[in-house]
């Protein structure tokens, strides 16, 4: 026998050492070590690392009080008597049962070793206080199984026990106590190790991807739908609305489908046991105990529901989803992908369908229609005959459960059951089509597409470019684009009038096609002209057969009218007059600021003519709209756009002309009487008509919005009869009569306009001269001094200092235009003063004033000193 180190104080006043205790097996140190201490007498005391016990451990602390009721200290008597044969058997017992708990606890968690230390403990404390009568006795075979319960040994009873044993009942009673005490902590440590078990194993799930693939969404400026495309697979799939799905949606389905959802930890116990009693009591299953959490685990992984192993694996899918997501991040996958029959997932995407409308205002009929669906979306489809007795008897129940469960008042829940069911599925959202699938296009792998369209106005103008198109000759089409030119933001466009209708090129954006603009382009070559201080409104021009160069124009009707203002001209698109003031103004500088204001024309060989000005190019509608946007805007250019942008500030954008360039022309094209006999000076309008009758166009601005409607047929085939005022310029008045209050008046003339009759203009303003004409005389004006060469004098020799020759004329009328031996030097010079280049030698000079007269003078030029 082994014997305790030296200064080992433990044993009995006898003076014998209790033998030497083995060490404390792995996994239950350190309360072996206080069982060990407490088997040789010492005093335990719980170890300041173990934590409170759980529940298991709670329940032993009960047991354990009833044990501890009979603890005491040992008499004088006790300490000459030995182990009894019973404390011998107990000794025997403890060995034992120490062993299997020390493989328990090598096996279990450290909360498991803590709550068996424990029950040690406990057991530990049923050695009783002996009284009087039983000084002589040791301690009961009850204590001793509990100390062996707690992994004691033999010696480690307190005193000497008697050689007398415990009366039997006692004995029984201690022996039940301590096998109740064993069970009670094999079981914890069982359950604690279990648990551990499966939390590791919960948390080595490999999760489906979480990411749900939903269809792109082209989004009006209010948040609401466009049009939407289905996910790859062919599935029309969406994310919830931004602004949530109605709430009582999300009640009802909770209430039908998972009423413990807020609760459990994705496994409903009581739904479990619910579900196996009824299928024992009735032999078969009456209901099952899916949650919300485990079906959300099936959809993501498309796994079978009626086998072992399918379910097993939702089991651990739905654990592990409400272990690394919350509850509304869990709904939100369900929304995404509950099953509502053919195609279609989704809660958005059923609204949609049955409802046309989006989940987030629905009715309490319509959400229980939605919660009753996914559970069989085929056999209760309601558009169907053989459907929609399941539909409704199905929705019916839905409520009647939501009513039960104080979701909807009785008086919803009445007007829910006698709300008709839909009786066909409605088409997706396909508003601004081709728009949609240019900015999808344009945008790969986007999931929302924000743009600045109104949904009211993009639905009225695609009802009236529908409504154009109806009657007329095949292959018709109409395209059509509204904007508000103050910050270019696109509020409807149509690219075309049938979407859906390939023989009139429905699939075709007309807003983007270069078509012949007609005479939309007379506006902007008048503004420039005005800008330049060329003509003004009233300035006089004239109507007459013209040739320029190889080309004699002629007015659309093959009528002239004489001698017109330019306000008439442009007033009546006449051809002649826009025509002479574009050779003044010149192909290459008409084409510079139509490009400042937006207009890129295209046309033949890149080498623009005069042709240009009365559609003798390309321009799309998108572009002529902007040209105009830049007029409306008081001359400054503006870039239309579809997609959110920072503000535009109002005197933002590069100059084209000026301010009162713009407003004259204005002025102007708001005086045109609207089609229908309305009233006029509300919207600055103006027509076009291709020619062979292509393309009928009609473009015009207020003082908030512009607009442009182009008809015709994509394929650039005539339609006879079509013109621009009879065909375009309806649809564009109706388009801003839809604007309602949202119009705006045309803006006031600038405090630089100068608004006075053709006799108070300035004299060079009051007749446009044509480039190469003399200008007539005033009639009204005095007669100019006679013309003469000031200087060099007829005859003068002049020593040069230069190169350069100062010159100088008297009278006459400018501008004045200078030759030197025949050859021009400076022509259209405003001042009497010129500088000509000039070498040594004889030289004739000649000048010829704004009437055509002219002078002369003969000179010598010598080199310096010479």
């Amino acid at each position: 026998m082994n014997r305790a180190p030296p200064g080992d104080t433990r044993g009995g006043t006898d003076g014998r050492t209790p033998d030497a205790l083995p060490p404390a097996p792995e996994g239950i140190a350190p309360d072996a070590a206080l069982a060990r201490q407490a088997a040789a007498g010492a005093t335990i005391v719980r170890s300041p690392h173990a934590p409170a016990p759980r529940r298991a451990g709670g329940r032993l602390a009960a047991l354990g009080g009833l044990a501890g009721t009979g603890r005491g200290r040992p008499s004088a008597t006790d300490e000459a008597s030995g182990p009894s044969r019973a404390g011998r058997r107990m000794v025997a017992q403890a060995d034992t049962a120490r062993g299997g708990l020390s493989t328990i606890y090598a096996k279990s968690s450290e909360r498991a070793g803590r709550l068996v230390a424990l029950a040690r403990r406990l057991a530990g404390t049923a050695r009783s206080r002996p009284s009087a009568t039983d000084a002589t006795s040791g301690p009961s075979h009850a204590g001793q199984r509990l100390a062996a319960a707690a992994g004691l040994s033999p010696a480690s009873a307190p005193g000497r026990p008697s050689t007398t044993d415990a009366p039997p009942g006692q004995r029984r009673a201690g022996r039940r106590l301590i096998g109740l005490a064993v069970v009670l902590a094999l079981t914890a440590a069982l359950t604690d190790t279990a648990r551990d078990r499966l939390s590791a194993w919960i948390d080595a799930t490999v999760l489906p991807p979480l990411a749900v693939a939903t269809g792109t969404e082209v989004l009006a400026r209010d948040g609401s739908l466009l049009r939407a495309f289905p996910v790859g697979d062919g599935l029309w799939r969406l994310a919830p609305p931004a602004t949530g799905v109605d709430p009582r949606f999300a009640a009802m389905l909770i209430a039908w489908e998972d009423r413990r959802f807020a609760t459990h930890g994705g496994v409903d116990p009581r739904a479990v046991l619910r579900a196996g009693w009824q299928a024992l009591r009735h032999g078969r299953v009456v209901s099952g105990a899916s949650t919300l959490t485990m079906q959300t685990a099936r959809l993501l992984e498309r796994g079978p529901t009626g086998d072992a192993a399918g379910k097993l694996r939702q089991v651990r899918v739905a654990l592990a989803l409400e272990r690394r997501l919350d509850k509304a991040r869990i709904l939100d996958l369900y929304f995404r992908l509950a099953p509502y029959g053919g195609n279609t997932e989704g809660v958005r995407a059923a609204s949609l369908m049955w409802f046309g409308k989006e989940p987030g205002r629905l009715t309490p009929a319509e959400s229980a229609l939605l919660v009753a669906l996914p559970q069989s979306p085929e056999a209760r489809r309601p558009d169907l005959p053989q459907g929609r007795a399941r539909a409704r008897a199905a929705r019916d129940r839905v409520i009647d459960r939501a009513e039960a469960q104080g979701v909807l008042t009785p008086e919803a829940a009445a007007t829910a059951r006698a709300a008709p069911l839909p009786t066909a599925r409605r088409p997706f959202p396909a508003h601004a089509p081709l728009l949609a699938d240019r900015l999808r296009r344009e945008n790969p792998g986007a999931v929302r597409i924000d743009t600045t369209l109104d949904p009211v106005l993009q639905r009225a103008a695609e009802a009236l470019t529908a409504r154009a198109v109806a009657g007329q000759p095949a292959r018709m089409s109409a395209a059509l684009i509204l904007a508000d030119h103050r910050t270019g933001e696109v509020l409807a466009h149509v690219g075309a009038a049938q979407f859906s209708d390939s023989a009139s090129g429905g699939f075709l954006d007309m807003t983007q096609a270069l078509r012949s603009p007609g005479s939309t382009l007379k506006p902007l070559v008048y503004a420039l002209g005005f800008d330049d201080g060329l003509i003004h409104p009233e300035t006089l021009i004239e109507d007459r057969p013209a040739v320029f160069g190889r080309w004699q124009p002629e007015n659309f009707d093959r009528r002239f009218r004489g001698t017109v203002t330019i306000r008439q001209a442009l007033a009546e698109s006449l051809n002649i007059p826009v025509v002479r003031v574009a050779e003044r103004l010149g192909p290459a500088r008409i084409v510079a600021g139509l490009r400042r204001a937006g207009v890129k024309v295209r046309v033949a060989g890149d080498v623009p003519g005069l042709a240009l000005v009365l559609g003798g190019g390309g321009a799309s509608l998108h572009d002529l709209v902007q040209g105009y946007a830049a007029l409306a805007r008081g001359g400054r250019a503006v870039r239309l756009h579809v997609r959110p942008q920072p503000a535009l500030d109002m005197d933002a954008g590069d100059p084209v002309v000026g301010p009162v360039a713009a407003w004259q022309v204005g002025a102007i094209l708001g005086t045109l009487q609207p089609p229908g006999g309305g009233a006029a000076g509300r919207v600055a309008w103006k027509t076009g008509t291709s020619y062979g009758h292509r393309d009928a166009l009609a473009i015009g601005y207020d003082g908030r919005f512009v607009a442009g409607v182009w008809m015709g047929r994509p394929d650039g085939t005539p339609v006879p009869g079509a013109f621009g005022g009879d065909l375009a310029a309806p649809v564009l008045f109706d388009l801003f009569d839809a604007l309602g209050p949202r119009a705006r008046p045309l803006p006031p003339p600038p405090p630089a306009a100068l608004t006075v009759p053709n006799a108070a203009l300035p004299p060079a303003l009051r007749r446009f001269v044509p480039a190469g004409s003399p200008r007539p005389a005033d009639p009204a004006a005095p007669a100019p001094e006679p013309l003469a060469i000031v200087f060099p004098p007829d005859g003068a020799e002049v020593e040069l200092t230069g190169d350069r020759l100062a010159v100088r004329v008297r009278g006459g009328r400018a501008p004045y235009s200078w030759l030197l031996d025949g050859r021009p030097v400076a022509l259209g010079q405003s001042n009497t003063v010129a500088d000509l280049p000039a070498s040594p030698g004889f030289g004739q000079l000649s000048v010829t004033d704004a009437t055509g007269r002219s002078a002369q003078a003969g000179f010598r030029l010598l080199r310096p000193g010479g």
